[in-house]
């Protein structure tokens, strides 16, 4: 009981601390020259992204971090609301191409926030999907089962701060709405689930892979070529202009060769959790003729780290090799329905 007691009233006082600096952030404020108004919401930004680098690298609880968003949202809007407009910064120009299709996915069961992952767009006869892994979705083994999902979708090509979150339910009558496949090994672990594109917003920016970024347009893809992985490691991003983040790699076992006879090649890169789901890329080398804003071929979607059972967690580094499942599973799963027969 002593601890309990312990534990309420220093939660106590770390809200009337907070309470506190509530009150005294405004204070300081009106005290601060117009003229660096500018300067001081640059500098917050600077030290919350620190702040946040050193709590992803830390063993701390998520409700810990979910307060700590909170917060520096509540802090950045009263800031924002000080700045002459004069002062504020010009609309950021375009970004690579790239960038925007990729997005954080967040995974829920009703209100209840449960994990963190990572998705890109893919675009089929004029319909939308969401690729991630099957494990993002649904994992039998650990008990994760989410029943929808929440992606970050861009609204303003110009200022890539003004974004909506959209919700996707992964069930109706009980009937799971994403495709999955299977090959002669199992269960491939890539999914797709069809975005309603009637329900995005009208401005809503994004950029899809297609069929085309599948086709290796006749250039050779080795082992130790250099690859891109876009994604959300540990929900580490720009979360000023929510961009994913790129992370280089390179393939580490033979490319076109099912390893172990599973559909995946490895590659050779240093990625967290929060990453699955994310496009592995490697950019073309020939010319553009089609004037295309994505110069990448599609290579695969990355799944989960690989190590080895009888590695020694002190003496041994981490193998550094992650699964990447083959992309063209993408052309099975995007495939229209069959047509019922009358």
């Amino acid at each position: 009981m002593k601890n309990l007691q312990e534990a309420t009233e220093r939660i106590c006082d770390l809200k009337g601390s907070l309470i506190a600096m509530d009150a005294l952030l405004p204070a300081l404020l009106e005290t601060v020259p117009p003229a660096a108004h500018a300067a001081l919401v640059r500098s917050f930004e600077a030290h919350a992204e620190a702040a946040r680098t050193v709590m992803l690298n830390t063993d701390i609880s998520e409700h810990v971090l979910v307060a700590f968003e909170r917060d520096i949202a509540r802090t950045r809007a009263v800031l924002a609301g000080l700045i002459p407009a004069e002062q504020v910064p010009a609309p950021r120009g375009a970004v690579e191409a790239v960038l925007l299709t990729t997005t954080r996915i967040s995974t829920f069961v009703g209100a209840q926030s449960l994990t963190g992952a990572s998705g890109f767009f893919f675009r089929r006869d004029g319909r939308l999907f969401l690729v991630t892994n099957r494990h993002v979705l649904v994992d039998e083994p650990s008990g994760h089962v989410p029943d929808r999902i929440e992606i970050e979708v861009h609204t303003d090509a110009r200022d890539l701060t003004r974004y909506t979150a959209f919700s996707i339910p992964l069930y109706r009558h009980g009937l799971g709405l994403w495709r999955q496949a299977a090959d002669s090994a199992g269960t491939v672990d890539v999914a797709v689930i069809e975005i309603e594109v009637d329900r995005l917003p009208a401005d809503a920016v994004l950029q899809a892979f297609d069929d085309a970024h599948l086709d290796p347009r006749g250039e050779d893809v080795a082992i130790g070529d250099a690859l891109t992985v876009i994604g959300f490691p540990l929900g580490f991003h720009d979360t000023v202009h929510h961009l994913a983040v790129a992370r280089a790699a390179s393939i580490a076992s033979a490319y076109g060769v099912r390893f172990q006879q599973q559909g995946y090649f490895l590659s050779d890169a240093r990625t967290h959790r929060g990453s699955s789901g994310a496009p592995v890329l490697r950019r073309r080398s020939g010319p553009r003729g089609d004037g295309a804003p994505l110069p990448w071929q599609l290579l695969g979607v990355h799944s989960t780290r690989m190590d080895m059972s009888t590695r020694h967690l002190t003496e041994d580094e981490s193998l550094g090799l992650n699964c990447v499942w083959y992309a063209d599973v993408l052309r099975v799963l995007t495939e229209p329905p069959p047509q019922s027969e009358i």
